[in-house]
C-alpha cells in the first residue's frame, strides 16, 4: 500500500464535506480543572453513524470510480467501521458487504443492517473475517475498503484533526485512541502537515496495548489476545500505521478499563454526552498522566458514541 500523504488528507477533506457533520468542539471547565490543562474535544460521537469511522469509509467509497463503484464494496468490521461503509455506500446507492465476527455488539450489528448492509457472519478471529472477505470479492467484484490498512480510510480519519485546529487554534497536544490506528494514523500525516509542532500521544487500553508494545520494541507485536471492555480498539495495529506512527514518533499512555469507564461516566456527569468506552479512554489517558499535559492546551478526540450499555450494566460498570 502507498502511505498516504498531507494532500491526500485535504483531498479527503473536500471529497467528504457534502456528506460528513463537521463536529463540535466541546468544552468542561469542571473537567480541565480535575486534568490540570485547557482540553478540547472533538465531539465524533456526533458524527453521522456516532463515530469518526464515517469520514474515512465516506472517502474511500466516493473516491472509487463508477465501474468499481457498482460493483460494491466489502469489508469485515465489529461496529463502528461496518456502520460507516454500509452508510457510506447507500449515499452512493451501491452494494455493501460486511463480514462480521460472531462475538460482535448486536446493537452495533442492528444499525450496520438498519443502513443497508448484507451482514456475513464468521468466526472470531482475524484468519475467518478475511477468509469470509476474499470469498465474497471473487464473488461479487467488490472493492475491499479495509477497516484501517487502507490510504483512503486513513486519509478520511485525518480530517477531523483539520477540523479541530480550525476551531480550536492552537494545541500543545492532540490525544486519540488506537486500536487498528486508522484515525492515529490519519491525525499523525494531517499534524506534520499543518501542525508539525503539535505533539501525539496515543491512548490504549491495557488490555490490548499491542501499540504500546510495537512502538516500544520497533516490530508490530501480533500476539495480544485482546482484554478491554473498549470494543474498538480490540484490533491489533495494522502494518502501514505502525510505520506512520513509527515515523511521527508517537508516545503512548496504557490505562486499564476501570479508568476508561470512570472517564465515561464523568463525560456523562459534567458534559452531558454519552460516548462510548473507547472514545473514553483518551480522557482516561489525559487524567492518568497529568504530569505529561500540565497547562497544556490540549485536544481529545471523542471517537464514537456507541456504547453497549446493556453490557456494561451486567458488568457492574456503568
Amino acid at each position: 500500500m502507498q502511505l498516504p500523504t498531507f494532500d491526500d488528507v485535504l483531498d479527503a477533506a473536500a471529497r467528504i464535506a457534502p456528506h460528513a457533520h463537521v463536529t463540535p468542539v466541546l468544552h468542561a471547565r469542571s473537567i480541565d480543572a480535575l486534568a490540570g490543562c485547557s482540553l478540547h474535544f472533538k465531539a465524533e460521537h456526533l458524527q453521522r453513524v456516532g463515530a469518526f469511522k464515517f469520514r474515512g469509509a465516506c472517502n474511500a467509497v466516493w473516491a472509487l470510480e463508477d465501474a468499481d463503484a457498482a460493483r460494491g464494496v466489502v469489508t469485515h468490521s465489529s461496529g463502528n467501521h461496518g456502520a460507516a461503509l454500509a452508510l457510506a455506500a447507500l449515499s452512493r446507492g451501491i452494494p455493501c458487504h460486511v463480514v462480521t465476527p460472531a462475538n460482535a455488539v448486536p446493537a452495533k450489528l442492528a444499525a450496520i443492517a438498519g443502513y443497508g448492509a448484507a451482514l456475513h457472519r464468521c468466526e472470531a478471529t482475524l484468519a475467518a473475517r478475511e477468509a469470509a472477505c476474499d470469498t465474497l470479492q471473487r464473488h461479487t467484484g467488490a472493492t475491499l475498503v479495509h477497516p484501517y490498512e487502507d490510504a483512503r480510510v486513513i486519509a478520511g480519519q485525518g480530517t477531523a484533526v483539520l477540523e479541530l485546529l480550525a476551531t480550536s487554534g492552537p494545541l500543545d497536544t492532540v490525544v486519540v485512541p488506537v486500536g487498528g490506528g486508522g484515525l492515529a494514523a490519519g491525525t499523525a500525516i494531517a499534524l506534520a502537515g499543518r501542525a508539525p509542532g503539535t505533539r501525539l500521544v496515543l491512548a490504549e487500553p491495557a488490555g490490548a496495548d499491542d501499540a504500546a508494545r510495537s512502538l516500544a520494541t520497533g516490530q508490530r507485536v501480533t500476539d495480544v489476545v485482546p482484554d478491554t471492555v473498549c470494543d474498538g480498539l480490540r484490533a491489533g495495529i495494522g502494518r502501514p500505521n505502525f510505520r506512520i506512527l513509527q515515523a511521527a514518533g508517537v508516545e503512548v499512555v496504557t490505562v486499564g478499563d476501570d479508568a476508561v469507564v470512570a472517564a465515561m461516566r464523568l463525560v456523562w456527569q459534567r458534559m452531558k454526552q454519552l460516548i462510548e468506552p473507547s472514545a473514553a479512554v483518551a480522557l482516561a489517558a489525559v487524567l492518568a498522566s497529568p504530569q505529561r499535559f500540565a497547562g497544556q492546551r490540549v485536544g481529545v478526540i471523542l471517537s464514537g458514541g456507541n456504547a453497549d450499555l446493556a453490557s456494561l450494566v451486567r458488568a457492574g460498570r456503568a
